[in-house]
């Protein structure tokens, strides 16, 4: 049997110049002496001896300037190396009007090409649009009703695909050769979110009456995609995929994952094995649900495959200010996502300089009409001065809209800075 084919990954003339000089801008960026300062900032916070709040944009809603802002206008012609340049200009881009505490490389990634089967169930449903932007209001159709259902959650099958991964890494080095070296990079952040699955084909209403009306059913299901996952996982470590994330990676929801508690990528003597890595989990459906259920029904579950990684984050967007207690019985919980909807006070005395703090600002300030300033200043501040003695990191995402204002992302970033330079 003949091996398939490796595709062809042709470059246009015009092609390779724009992406060699947007690749040459970057290369400048990636050179500065900034960039390791950086680093060492964002590897004292995650290490629990931070100098200062670190500060990090993301999630940004780039289609709402992208097609009237020159520098992001794409003039690729193949569709592969826009790609490329849309990645390219999107951090020049971020670099010179929000770069806050944001590290850039110094080489260019080529993403190992792999897939997966999935959990066997597709999600069924209806979706609307509301941006056009990738933000979505989602009705899920309940596919486990009964016991019986939870068969129908099958274990992921992984394949690799090193013909593609490999002509493309030849491309990309034959384009950027001279100006920025290029690295085939596997998988870095593994998200995990056995609840945010989980309700995708069980319904969202229907999985929160079911804590109370058929909680051996809401356990059966939690357990079997917890397996499933760990199926996955075990797939990926043993194909070599896994690489050590504590680099300008980000590790959860959150930011960096710089620490001199794991190994940095350099180190590897073999595979790279989870117990070298930053993992992650989250529950975002259960911020209503109390410390005791959110135990039962998802952390408990969790924690066969968490006590798999060496350092973990937790959370997302649910609020955690309540929930301390129980996540502390997490193995090697180093960070922890405090979102906006928190009582700061309150979690900054549940957190104290034991963990990590996650903060994330509340982004509907971009969308009014009247942008406020004072208003974002005064929420950060307060999160700073609450959580003196503590480690702290301002991530401003989920960004839905800028009211079509790029320029609100640059005054928050300063304002952010400001208020994380007077700490420090």
């Amino acid at each position: 049997m003949n091996p398939t084919p490796a595709p062809a990954y042709t470059t246009h003339p015009d092609d390779r110049d724009i992406l060699r000089g947007l690749a040459e801008q970057l290369a400048v960026i990636a050179a500065l002496p900034v960039q390791k300062e950086k680093a060492e900032l964002w590897g004292r916070l995650n290490d629990l001896r931070s100098e200062r709040p670190m500060v990090w944009i993301t999630e940004i809603p780039w289609h709402e300037f992208s097609a009237d802002t020159p520098e992001l206008v794409l003039r690729c012609r193949a569709d592969w190396t826009r790609k490329l340049e849309v990645e390219l200009r999107r951090t020049l881009y971020s670099w010179k009007h929000f770069p806050v505490d944001m590290i850039v490389n110094d080489y260019l990634p080529c993403y190992t090409t792999w897939r997966s089967t999935g959990f066997g169930i597709t999600r069924q449903g209806d979706l609307l649009n509301i941006t056009n932007g990738g933000i979505v209001s989602q009705h899920f159709e309940p596919q486990i009703t009964r016991l019986e259902d939870v068969a129908k959650i099958k274990d992921p099958v992984v394949t690799v695909d090193r013909a593609d991964t490999a002509a493309r890494l030849a491309a990309m080095q034959d384009i950027f050769a001279g100006v920025m070296p290029v690295r085939e990079e596997g998988v870095k952040l593994y998200w995990y979110s056995a609840w945010d699955q989980l309700v995708t084909f069980y319904g969202v209403q229907e999985a929160l009456t079911d804590l109370i009306e058929q909680p051996e059913l809401v356990h059966a299901t939690v357990k079997r995609l917890v397996a499933a996952y760990m199926k996955e996982l075990d797939q990926l470590e043993a194909e070599g995929l896994l690489m050590l994330n504590s680099t300008n990676v980000r590790t959860g929801s959150g930011a960096y994952g710089y620490c001199s508690t794991l190994p940095a990528p350099g180190q590897e003597n073999g595979k790279v094995r989870t117990q070298q890595m930053w993992g992650c989990s989250n529950a975002q459906i259960f911020t209503e649900v109390s410390p005791g259920m959110h135990w039962e029904f998802a952390l408990q579950h969790d924690l066969p495959f968490l006590a798999r990684w060496g350092l973990v984050y937790y959370g997302c967007c649910e609020a955690l200010d309540q929930k301390m207690e129980i996540l502390r019985r997490v193995p090697n919980l180093r960070k922890v996502s405090m979102n906006y909807r928190i009582n700061p006070e309150r979690a900054a005395a549940a957190v104290g300089g034991d963990y990590a703090f996650s903060y994330k600002p509340n982004p509907a300030c971009f969308a009014i009409d009247a942008w406020c300033p004072d208003k974002a200043r005064t929420e950060l501040r307060r999160i700073r001065e609450c959580m003196r003695g503590g480690h702290v990191e301002f991530v401003m995402k989920d960004i839905s809209t800028v009211a079509g204002r790029p320029d609100r992302l640059a005054e928050w970033g300063k304002i952010a800075m400001e208020e994380a330079e007077r700490a420090g």
